[in-house]
């Protein structure tokens, strides 16, 4: 069901259409958990290593699309709380033209240099053949996630969280039962982890497709619409090349930092792993927040609700500070249990609970913030702003201090934990900054929404 987010009590608004997110969120997230749990008992920590190493390079190369699908996301909400059907229809035509052009893309690169990324990652030897296959069989599926991205995006623009939650449900039990299948009695190791995720893919984008369609969320859109069109082009580049980048940097960041985990050997590699697969799922109530507030902003702005887009942003901080919180205390509880999860080895879950002993604390609330208020200058469509925050947390502080704490002041992983835990503080101060200058309103007119 589609949702007008420029009218109503905004808190409600915020929660209501976030939970859907999370949810799936959380349910795509199965995709990789599904993949580590069971590869970790049916392989050991060589696929574990490598189903973690290639997933990392994988989002490297797709978060291309996904910037793009974020431009989807703003400009289908503008659209929406201006009322213009035939934008809305040029950006969605636009967007689903790009999403075919840029998959085929994406899996040329991927099965081409399976074997070069692999080794640039410095992925451990036992694992690298691994990690080669599955990066270049998970990469076939790259018109499907794509697909399902943009359907995803425009969805979450008009309004409507819950589609994708629905969509998102039936592809992750798919996932799990082949996986299950594929791994266990079939044997195909981490080769039929990877056919599991490209065929869960694929039952999601058809779903999310036929669904779509029927309903007529968008109407007049035609066949002969999805094609690429300049001016719309232009528009989606203008906001989703500067998102593009910024989630590039972030999973570059992230792939570094795993080529830097790996360099302290199979113990380290496989315990990072786990202990960023279980970060993530710690952050992904803020992330539904920050898409909420994207949403909110695009819509409001859109109709010309300035300082409700603002209240926006100030109540969905202040959900994401308190969600956090509760989360840091909570996992710093649970941390045992939860590594246990996905390995037995003794030596392995002792690292993994170190990683999130220093990775999960205080810094969350210094990350919640720094989502929220970049979240905001996204769906404001200062993207630009929001790339060059990102640029400061994921290479500028990240990589660098992480590299200093580990070997310029020999403190070995413990230095990489470190370093990641304290890159959000910077960022979150300059995100403060601006906006409470309130250069995103300038040339905008406060009204009494």
């Amino acid at each position: 069901m589609q949702k007008d987010l420029t009218r109503g009590n905004v808190p409600l608004g915020l929660i209501g259409f976030a939970v859907p997110i999370l949810l799936g969120n959380l349910l795509q997230s199965c995709y990789s958990f599904a993949d580590m749990a069971i590869v970790g008992r049916f392989i050991g920590s060589a696929g574990l290593s490598a189903v973690e190493s290639a997933s990392r390079l994988y989002f490297l190369v797709a978060s291309l699309w996904n910037g793009i699908a974020v431009a989807g996301t703003v400009l289908a909400a503008r659209a929406k709380g201006a009322g213009d059907q035939e934008g809305l229809r040029g950006s969605v035509g636009t967007l689903f033209a790009l999403a075919g052009i840029v998959a085929l893309a994406v899996t040329a690169a991927c099965v081409a240099f399976a074997k070069p990324l692999v080794v640039a990652l410095d992925v451990p030897l036992d694992a690298r053949h691994g990690a080669e296959a599955y990066l270049a069989i998970v990469s076939l599926g790259a018109a499907f996630s794509f697909g399902y991205g943009a359907l995803c995006a425009v969805m979450r623009g008009l309004g409507d969280s819950a589609s994708p939650f629905v969509y998102g449900a039936v592809s992750v039990v798919a996932n799990v039962a082949l996986d299950l299948l594929f791994v266990g009695p079939l044997g195909m190791g981490v080769e039929g982890a990877a056919l599991a995720t490209v065929l869960a893919q694929g039952i999601s984008f058809a779903t999310a497709a036929i669904r779509l369609a029927r309903r007529g969320m968008i109407p007049g859109l035609r066949f002969s619409d999805l094609k690429p069109n300049l001016r719309e082009c232009a528009a989606i580049a203008k906001i989703g090349l500067p998102a593009a980048a910024q989630m590039g940097m972030l999973n570059l960041s992230y792939v570094l930092a795993t080529g830097m985990f790996n360099a302290h050997g199979l113990t380290v590699a496989v315990a990072s792993g786990i202990g960023l697969k279980v970060n993530t799922a710690v952050a992904m109530p803020t992330w539904a927040i920050g898409q909420a507030v994207i949403t909110m902003a695009g819509q409001c702005l859109g109709a010309g609700k300035h300082a409700r887009a603002k209240q926006a942003a100030l109540i969905g901080l202040a959900i994401n500070l308190g969600m956090n919180a509760v989360m840091v205390v909570a996992i710093r509880l649970c941390a045992g249990t939860i590594v246990g999860i996905f390995t037995t080895e003794p030596a392995v879950v002792a690292e993994a609970t170190r990683y999130l002993s220093i990775c999960c604390s205080f810094n969350f609330l210094f990350y919640a913030a720094m989502v929220t208020l970049d979240s905001f200058a996204t769906g404001t469509g200062n993207t630009l702003f929001a790339m060059v925050n990102s640029l400061i947390h994921s290479v500028a502080l990240r990589l660098t201090l992480s590299a200093f704490l580990a070997w310029g002041l020999h403190w070995g992983a413990s230095g990489l934990y470190w370093g990641e835990a304290l890159s959000p503080i910077v960022p979150c101060i300059v995100a403060a900054v601006w906006f409470s200058s309130g250069v995103w309103n300038k040339g905008n007119k406060e009204d009494t929404a």
